[in-house]
């Protein structure tokens, strides 16, 4: 099976939509963080590989369900984040934190529901993993052990990291108008650094690379296509740790008003297939994380947190810091979604297919999984 991706699988609406089913409603999502989540009947609402979600504290206690209410599917809760109690605006069905409806105003004389009937009327429920303040969330009736995605050195060096965020948050939206794969294609080939950002990230850090002796590997058709075999395929796509080298990191004010994770000074860069990103550009003072969400085959969401390591105190600037962490990550975003949106723009079934180096083996291993996944019967 050729392992080079043929431009039908970032055009096709019919593979985007095998996409969907196939790896986003069966595998472990970024789903957003829980510093949002801060008191009691706090949410964040998502919409993930078509399916509204809601995630709410209750009682400190972090439970995910489907945004639906099960009288007429008005959401339960709008907006992006907010905080009230998990009430249908419709017609005022209640929920508690099992899911159950807990209250249905006027039920007896209006609606008549049977005591079993009552008992029955339970929200979707979806399991969910917390990581510090990293929340994952897994769509699947019966979800993958989150260790069977995600091997357990990378698991603790996320936990390690996530620990580390401060509770203040700044969130915005890119809308990029490209297929989903080709961001994590970029986020896996260090060589573009020098070229597309040769004025912004390559002229305060330098990311060295070798190429892989995998490339024949990643040509030959998979050896175990069974479900346990493309899990156990996918868990090297996850990744992160120390990947390149910054300058002596210049000291501002706001530096002495954090507790820095680690000591190292490194670019850091952490990869959770398929849809988050977490860097790293200054040694453990700040973080920037890239929660990605394909919208349609040429259309993704990047959904970008802006924390630092968490203070030691509160201070008068902390949002201003937070301001400059936006504007110099959008400088590097602007220029990969532009060379992203330029890809994706001159793609068509006829196109030529990619003649990738020996340095993208992993590149080539991950497209080979893919497109073998896409093309057989069963899901993972």
């Amino acid at each position: 099976m050729q392992s080079r991706m043929h431009p039908k699988y970032y055009l096709s609406q019919d593979i985007f939509d095998r996409e969907q089913v196939k790896i986003f409603r069966k595998v472990w999502l970024f789903a957003g963080l829980a510093s949002l989540l801060p008191e009691n009947n706090s949410f964040i609402t998502r919409k993930i590989a078509g399916i509204p979600v809601v995630i709410q504290n209750f009682k400190g206690e972090i439970k995910a369900f489907e945004n639906v209410c099960l009288h007429r599917s008005a959401p339960l809760q709008q907006g992006f984040y907010g905080r009230r109690a998990l009430v249908c605006p419709y017609h005022a069905w209640s929920y508690d934190a099992t899911g159950m409806v807990k209250s249905i105003p006027d039920c007896d004389t209006i609606y008549r529901f049977s005591n079993e009937e009552k008992q029955s009327l339970k929200l979707r429920e979806f399991a969910l993993k917390q990581l510090g303040s990293l929340l994952f969330i897994n769509l699947s009736s019966e979800p993958m052990p989150f260790e069977e995605q995600f091997n357990p050195g990378f698991v603790a060096l996320m936990k390690n990291a996530a620990n580390a965020f401060d509770t203040e948050v700044m969130v915005t939206t890119w809308h990029g108008k490209f297929n989903w794969k080709l961001v994590y294609e970029n986020l896996r080939d260090f060589n573009h650094v020098k070229f597309l950002h040769a004025k912004s990230l390559a002229a305060v850090a330098d990311f060295p690379f070798h190429a892989a002796n995998q490339v024949d590997l990643a040509l030959t058709p998979l050896s175990d296509t069974s479900v346990a075999g493309l899990r156990k395929a996918m868990r090297p796509f996850s990744f992160g740790g120390p990947e390149g080298e910054v300058d002596p990191i210049r000291h501002v004010p706001w530096l002495d008003m954090v507790e820095r994770w680690g000591t190292q000074d490194a670019y850091f860069n952490w990869l959770a297939y398929p849809n988050l990103h977490i860097a790293c550009g200054n040694g453990g003072y700040s973080f920037t994380i890239e929660h990605h969400i394909p919208v349609a085959p040429d259309r993704t969401d990047i959904e970008i947190y802006f924390v630092t390591a968490k203070k030691k105190k509160p201070y008068a600037a902390s949002s201003q810091v937070l301001l400059s962490n936006l504007h110099y990550s959008k400088k590097i975003l602007d220029e990969d979604i532009g060379m992203l949106e330029q890809i994706q723009s001159v793609l068509h079934d006829d196109a030529p297919i990619p003649n990738q180096g020996a340095y993208e083996s992993t590149n080539r291993q991950i497209e080979r999984w893919y497109t073998t996944l896409m093309e057989i019967e069963h899901e993972i």
